[in-house]
């Protein structure tokens, strides 16, 4: 999905606006996630943090060990990282699981 984003640039922000040059700013990144969210069904408020606790919640339950994801989040501390795990004990029914996988159905 990064490919899609980059395109054929090979400097710049990864994520741009509509003109395709200036770096896309964090409402309009929370609008596209909204959105999203509602085209996939999900009726609870989603944001932008809410794809990090699918991104935890999903490479955890994936088997990815906790310090390897702890990594890839940023975080200084496991704790932390298991923090972003709540969605773990029901995942069928967590806005947070719903996102990911409708946006791994996407990445198909």
């Amino acid at each position: 999905m990064i490919d899609l984003a980059v395109g054929e640039r090979c400097e710049g922000p990864v994520f741009v606006g509509r003109d395709g040059r200036r770096r896309l700013d964090r409402h309009a990144a929370a609008r596209i996630v909204r959105r999203v969210a509602g085209r996939a069904g999900i009726t609870k408020v989603v944001g932008p943090h809410t794809l990090r606790h699918a991104f935890i919640t999903a490479a955890l339950d994936a088997g990815v060990p906790l310090r390897d994801v702890q990594e890839a989040a940023s975080h200084a501390d496991p704790r932390t990282t298991m923090r972003y795990d709540r969605a773990r004990v029901s995942l069928d029914r967590h806005a947070t699981y719903i996102v990911a996988a409708f946006v791994a159905g996407a990445a198909r």
